[in-house]
């Protein structure tokens, strides 16, 4: 009876009728359908009628009416979709576009072509016609555009693809929405085929962007080249102009993920220290990660840059020691330069001592100067750094050598239609400072690097990291005295008075943390009868923000004290459900940590993530932990990180 009443001239449906229709069975659904389709092609093929008519079209509110409840109807529902293909066909192709009138029902008709099982060629004209929105003059119809295109490029990726140069035009729109939309939409429709052409556009407008767009901007470059990147070379270039570009605005993790990817890039360790050193000598006040990443860079590889064979064409007048020592002089006095900038510097400068083949005495008189410095971390730098020249010279060479590449598992890529909502498997890798241990697994992924990277971040170590094996090992007595030099770089927790301190460990020349893989050996004394773990400790929360609520319940084990049973629990207080949920944790490497894979992965309101981890403290130090977590909201991927300090007293004494 409801659509039996309907007739164009004068009828209106309200949302209560289209609430009613959309609940209906699959028998009346069919019936409904073509009293529906007929009811708008009428609409369509009607003369003028001056009672209905708005800007020369037929009574559009009704028609879009009419398309919201064929859209409902038609939603996972092959044969009505079937039944409306031709007339959503003919209202995209017959409806004026000259007025905001026939935008509005045109709009309506791309909603209802991508809501239903249509047929990829009428998709095809619904992104069509947003292609066409796009080159209308007002931003409002502009911006609908590009949002409906984010949301549809996952649906029909190639259709997108052919309005790409449309879409990079508008990141120079005066409209900062606008600018945004195209920016993220922009990032979705890189893949292996495109990377080069649409890399040379986004870091043109990197160049020229408003400081708001600069950090997710680099950061989204900096993902895309990992994922997409030819060969090695194009993508430290790319990394390099990112951080050109971006200056100050360049986040933690880009430093760490371009550190890592000049370490594992062993063929082209030599022309990335001469690109960066050319970077380095102009202007780079407003470059703090600039100057970080160049100056691990020439500390680790300068004997390439000042003895090894040219490596590029244009390199044919040769840097000197003095050259060097004059621009890390500038660094370090700069007044502009940040105290963790001068921390990479003090270190590059230390390591270059047995890069030199003359020059040492020149940086012993530099790191000297630092042994009175107000800044409590050079100074203590400044220190340690001057007992390599004297007391532990002998062990300068060893230590300050060359550190082992940060191998990774990145899987090239090579599906044309990929976008950025995928993953890539990389193994865990040590940060520069060599101090923590990570552990993490996510339904048998391993992390990527740049999380763990901006995990382990900090040039706060001097030497090398250790292999840390499953028990504490001893101390040999013939490392005592290196140990001792080294015992302020450790960035492990004090041992509490009327404890003995840790075990001291060797200094190795392994750059990884030895991070078992096995599943059997991580579930190994996690999942006993429940007679086994007694003391249940107080709940503490590790994390509350946007909605995500982390907590802590702590258990000891009864047949091993020095065991710690974490159970992590997720909560989403939010509105909207959180997709691609990861939690990671890292603790100090006195410690050993074991993490089971994740309950799951996304969290419906109100839903619940759960994981167990297990930490082994030997020494019964104070427990401290740095946790990073991701996920993805409303299509957004969310990252951060929180240091937990709350852990009860009970929990390791």
């Amino acid at each position: 009876m409801l659509v039996g009443s309907l007739t164009w001239e004068s009828a209106v449906i309200d949302d209560e009728a289209l609430v009613l229709l959309s609940l209906c069975n699959k028998p009346k659904r069919m019936w409904i359908v073509p009293n529906l389709v007929r009811i708008l092609k009428n609409l369509i093929l009607a003369g003028y009628s001056p009672e209905h008519d708005v800007s020369g079209v037929s009574d559009p509110f009704l028609q879009v009416k009419i398309l919201r409840l064929l859209r409902i109807l038609g939603r996972n529902d092959p044969d009505a979709s079937e039944a409306m293909n031709d007339i959503l066909a003919q209202v995209a192709t017959n409806t004026e576009t000259s007025k905001n009138v026939g935008n509005t029902i045109l709009y309506e008709t791309v909603l209802s072509i991508m809501d239903i099982k249509s047929e990829s060629g009428l998709r095809v004209l619904a992104v069509n016609i947003l292609g066409r929105f796009l080159l209308n003059n007002d931003k409002n119809i502009r911006y609908v555009a590009l949002n409906t295109l984010l949301k549809t490029v996952y649906i029909d990726t190639s259709a997108v693809q052919r309005h790409r140069s449309t879409i990079l035009e508008c990141l120079k729109d005066p409209d900062v929405s606008i600018r945004r939309r195209a920016l993220e939409l922009s990032f979705a429709l890189v893949n292996t085929n495109n990377i080069r052409t649409m890399m040379k556009e986004l870091l043109v407008f990197l160049e020229k962007a408003d400081p708001e767009f600069k950090a997710q901007c680099s950061s989204s470059i900096v993902n895309s080249a990992e994922r997409f990147a030819p060969n090695k070379r194009w993508h430290l270039d790319t990394l390099l102009r990112v951080l050109v570009a971006a200056g100050n605005y360049v986040r933690d993790d880009v430093v760490s993920c371009t550190i890592q990817l000049i370490s594992e890039s062993t063929s082209q360790h030599g022309y990335i220290a001469e690109q960066l050193w050319r970077a380095l000598e102009k202007d780079t006040l407003d470059r703090q990660p600039l100057i970080q990443v160049a100056t691990w860079c020439i500390g680790e590889f300068g004997d390439l840059l000042l003895y090894g064979a040219p490596v590029s064409e244009d390199s044919s007048v040769r840097v000197t020691e003095d050259d060097i020592i004059v621009v890390y002089q500038r660094l370090l006095w700069s007044t502009q330069n940040t105290v963790v900038t001068k921390q990479y510097t003090l270190l590059s400068l230390t390591k270059l001592s047995t890069r030199f083949q003359s020059g040492t005495e020149k940086i012993r008189q530099i790191i000297d100067l630092f042994g009175s410095h107000l800044h409590i971390e050079l100074q203590q730098r400044g220190v340690e750094f001057s007992q390599l020249f004297r007391k532990y010279e002998h062990l300068r060479p060893a230590l300050l050598e060359r550190m082992p590449p940060m191998e990774s598992g990145r899987q090239t890529n090579g599906t044309s239609g990929l976008t950025n909502g995928e993953t890539e498997d990389v193994d865990p890798i040590m940060g520069e400072e060599g101090n923590l241990l990570v552990g993490e697994r996510k339904l048998g992924e391993t992390p990527d690097s740049s999380a763990l990277l901006d995990l382990l971040e900090g040039p706060d170590a001097g030497g090398k990291a250790d292999v840390r094996p499953p028990e504490p090992i001893k101390q040999p007595t013939t490392n005592m005295d290196l140990l001792d030099l080294l015992g302020g770089l450790d960035l492990g927790s004090p041992t509490p008075e009327g404890q003995n301190p840790p075990p001291p460990l060797p200094v190795q020349n392994n750059g990884l943390f030895n991070i078992n893989q096995s599943s059997n050996f991580l579930v190994d004394g996690l999942l006993g009868s429940p007679s086994e773990v007694t003391n249940t400790l107080p709940r503490i929360t590790a994390y509350e923000k946007n909605g995500l609520k982390i907590t802590f319940s702590l258990e000891r084990q009864q047949d091993n004290s020095s065991t710690t049973i974490i159970t992590m629990s997720a909560v989403n207080d939010s509105l909207g459900p959180i997709s691609e949920f990861l939690f990671q944790a890292a603790v100090p490497k006195t410690f050993q940590l074991q993490m089971l894979s994740p309950s799951g992965t996304i969290l419906s309101p109100a839903g619940l993530v759960t994981q167990v981890l297990k930490i082994t403290n030997p020494n019964k130090a104070p427990l401290r932990m740095r946790i990073r977590v991701s996920y993805s909201v409303d299509g957004l991927t969310v990252q951060d990180q929180a240091e937990v300090n709350n852990f009860p007293a009970e929990s390791w004494q």
